[in-house]
């Protein structure tokens, strides 16, 4: 993985809505780091630091290092609880990793080939984005940054489903680990658009008045 994320925490000693007014005074929140076989530990986050940070798609998909009051952690996010109007994060969830136990993560997925998918370029259809990210189970050390699907061949009319989805070694699917048909949900398909519709339709009104025209001429 190219990019990596640091981030500086203390830990919290205070809780409730007091506590929490006090730390967002500060231009701080709360969070939690919890798993890996430890205690739970409370911790406090500079606001700033984080929403630069959750401008990267990838920050949700990386293993972060988290420096504790001087010890290190390696993390990734689990939950964040966000205002539901303003720019603020409430609280973050941290999930220790451990090198040998497997993760449930949702990463990206990129969209490759758009401006050459023969149901758009050819056939004049467009692209319809169902799913932007889906959850894989992996080791650390196999986790991808993002997912490539290619589109390159997908017609009008057709879609993509998980089970087309190719995954990088070491990385499965947690819906498709299910074995239920109705888990394998598509994903992006290419559908006809209202200019295409309409074109045809007049096309096909062109045709019958053609062949109108004719019948009279007999």
């Amino acid at each position: 993985m190219s990019l990596q994320f640091k981030l500086s925490a203390e830990v919290r000693s205070d809780y409730g809505k007091g506590a929490s007014r006090r730390l967002r005074r500060a231009e701080k929140f709360p969070g939690i780091i919890y798993g890996g076989g430890s205690n739970p530990t409370p911790i406090s986050l500079d606001h700033n630091e984080v929403m630069n940070n959750l401008q990267h798609e990838a920050f949700f998909s990386h293993i972060l290092t988290l420096d504790v009051a001087g010890a290190k952690e390696q993390a990734i996010i689990k939950d964040i609880q966000r205002h539901p109007f303003k720019q603020q994060i409430l609280h973050i969830d941290f999930l220790r990793v451990v090198a040998g136990e497997a993760l449930t993560v949702r990463v990206p997925l990129h969209y490759i080939n758009e401006d050459t998918c023969v149901g758009v370029k050819t056939e004049g259809g467009s692209i319809n984005r169902i799913e932007t990210e889906i959850s894989v189970s992996c080791l650390p050390k196999d986790l991808p940054e993002y997912i490539e699907v290619d589109l390159a061949e997908l017609a009008l009319g057709a879609s993509l489903h998980l089970s087309d989805v190719k995954l990088p070694e070491g990385v499965t699917s947690t819906d498709l680990a299910h074995g239920d048909e109705d888990h394998d949900r598509a994903i992006v398909a290419v559908h006809a658009t209202r200019a295409g519709t309409e074109a045809s339709d007049e096309d096909g009104d062109d045709q019958a008045a053609s062949e109108e025209g004719d019948g009279g001429e007999s």
